[in-house]
């Protein structure tokens, strides 16, 4: 059986959605994205479509974001946060995020975060998808961002996230404990 070639769109969508899925899959580990220079509206395109929606403080992201078809809302309904950066008004948004609630756990936010992989805060992430203990190295994020984390992070509850740098994705979902270091 021969299976047809994917058009260069499909198969950007294809290595942006195995991206972000090994991404989740392997806690702290670096996966590649397909372009570094359109990573946000790479990771919009394919994870949102007529029946999700977003929410982003970013003006220029917003166009992107609103071609996908999805639904802006404001930060504590959208199942999708885009933040290129972090600031204190971020911040303030992150903490109105939906974490779920116990009947449907899986209302809880996904947040795309771009920070600096590599430097930074060193960390050690513990959970479901890590064998032991995974190393990680993060920096452009607030100290303020991982102790909200802590506070809202409570398995079922939560968000996952994903650190965006450049065409480097990291994952850490909701139920990874983070031993800051």
């Amino acid at each position: 059986m021969t299976v047809p070639p994917y058009t260069p769109a499909e198969s950007r969508t294809r290595d942006t959605f195995l991206a972000l899925m090994w991404a989740l899959s392997y806690p702290g580990r670096i996966y590649q994205l397909p372009d570094a220079e359109t990573n946000f509206a790479l990771i919009a395109e394919t994870l949102l479509d007529l029946e999700t929606s977003y929410y982003t403080p970013d003006s220029h992201l917003e166009s992107a974001l609103a071609q996908t078809g999805a639904k802006a809302l404001s930060t504590g309904r959208a199942a999708y946060h885009f933040y290129t950066s972090l600031g204190e008004s971020e911040l303030g948004d992150i903490r109105e995020a939906s974490i779920g609630t116990m009947l449907y756990p899986d209302d809880g936010a996904t947040l795309l975060i771009g920070c600096k992989l590599g430097s930074g805060m060193q960390m050690a992430l513990l959970g479901p998808g890590i064998n032991g203990q995974q190393a990680l190295q993060i920096d452009n994020i607030p100290e303020i961002f991982w102790e909200i984390r802590e506070t809202v992070c409570r398995f079922p509850l939560g968000w996952d996230v994903y650190f965006v740098d450049g065409e480097n994705v990291v994952g850490l979902p909701r139920g990874v404990r983070v031993e800051r270091r």
